[in-house]
């Protein structure tokens, strides 16, 4: 066996397992880990709740149903759907919101105004009041965009209680929904148009509030901890809309660059045969160039303000491969630096045989990077922070 037949039967080794493993690592990648703090029933709400230091006065039974949701730029989604509310006769007299007082306050709202909060039901039922109230308002979250497209969105409505002269903790009304466990989806339309997402879950869960301030309150123990009920849903992004997008033509131009790879030699019959010449090869990449530089354009203007995710990453690979096939040519064919043996071994043998392993080695190890900012807990941690 030739020492070429080796050398390629080498590579198309390491291609193979290079694949393998890269497949590996984007299931991994576009799998969602569930939440640990999720509540999946009353049990759960009152072990929290008996952990505070300051146990609140009142408990509220409070629950939601999303109707719609849509991103309307990075930061900003829209949100429709129900929240009620339940009022035990007796028990909860003194917070109990009259005449057009809402029960509630939802603190992500990034334009009140111009969003709504109206009574639509109002009924006694088994010695309490249930009022129940329709929103429609676009809520401002700070969602990482880093392993698109292959990123979880937890989407969350956040809850305060409305009265802030009184000790008062939401609880999720688990009663509402069929079922509440950590793999159920509930209070979120079936029918929702979800455009480019699937729903993966639903959740209830606590957080503190760390607001820095007592409002302006004497007695402010509870609100300056104050448990925010959040109420969940995650989704993940539909992976076929943008393969098509951007990754297709990314695939597409590094198949074009290695075929201008292989039409570098000095053999006159292949010269010949092939039409090689190095300006052709460097004309081809300056066109591949500006097609690779208007996609990477188009891709960062919807992203505006996010670190460089995982995709973009692709872009500078692009641009890195397209330089080095032009130097790797002019290197080659106008036999500059004898020293460097490897372009000039057995007609550019070894850059042509290690196109594909070293494009999917920095495939690979983009994608374990990526991956391992995802399960950094720190990374996490400061995500929250920001949030």
């Amino acid at each position: 066996m030739s020492i070429e037949k080796k050398v390629w039967l080498i590579s198309g080794a390491l291609t193979l397992g290079l694949l393998v493993l890269l497949f590996k690592l984007l299931v991994e990648l576009n799998h969602f880990e569930g939440d640990p703090t999720q509540l999946p029933d009353q049990a759960s709400v009152d072990g929290y709740l008996q952990d505070l230091e300051n146990v609140p006065e009142y408990q509220v039974r409070t629950g939601i149903f999303i109707k719609s949701f849509v991103f309307t730029d990075a930061s900003d989604v829209h949100v429709t759907g129900y929240v009620w509310q339940h009022y035990e006769d007796g028990v909860h007299d003194a917070i109990k919101p009259t005449g057009d007082a809402v029960g509630f306050v939802l603190p992500d709202a990034s334009d009140a105004a111009s969003g709504m909060i109206e009574e639509a039901y109002r009924m006694d039922q088994d010695g309490e009041e249930l009022i129940g109230w329709y929103f429609e308002q676009t809520l401002r979250q700070n969602f990482d965009y880093t392993s698109y497209p292959f990123d979880h969105k937890t989407v969350w409505v956040r809850f305060w209680p409305a009265s802030f002269d009184a000790a008062v903790a939401l609880i999720p009304d688990f009663a509402a929904y069929p079922a509440t466990g950590p793999d159920d989806i509930f209070g979120i339309d079936s029918r929702i148009v979800m455009g480019t997402w699937e729903r993966e879950n639903t959740y209830f869960d606590y957080r503190l509030s760390d607001l820095g301030t007592t409002l302006g309150i004497s007695d402010a123990e509870f609100q300056t901890n104050l448990p925010e009920l959040h109420y969940n849903f995650v989704i993940k992004r539909n992976f076929g809309n943008a393969f098509v997008v951007h990754m297709i033509p990314l695939i597409v131009v590094t198949m074009l660059l290695f075929g201008a790879v292989m039409t570098v030699t000095r053999r006159p019959e292949l010269i010949e045969r092939h039409d090689f010449s190095t300006s052709s090869v460097i004309g081809t990449c300056s066109v591949l160039f500006f097609v690779i530089l208007l996609a990477h354009v188009q891709l960062r203007e919807g992203f505006a303000g996010s670190p460089v995710i995982y995709m973009e990453s692709f872009f500078f690979l692009m641009y890195f491969l397209l330089l080095a096939v032009s130097v790797n040519t002019y290197l080659f064919a106008s036999e500059a630096v004898p020293s460097l043996r490897f372009i000039h071994y057995r007609d550019n043998l070894i850059p042509k045989a290690a196109f594909w392993p070293f494009v999917l080695i920095c495939t690979v190890a983009i994608t374990a990077y990526n991956l391992s900012l995802k399960a950094d807990p720190e990374d996490e941690a400061v995500i929250e922070m920001l949030n």
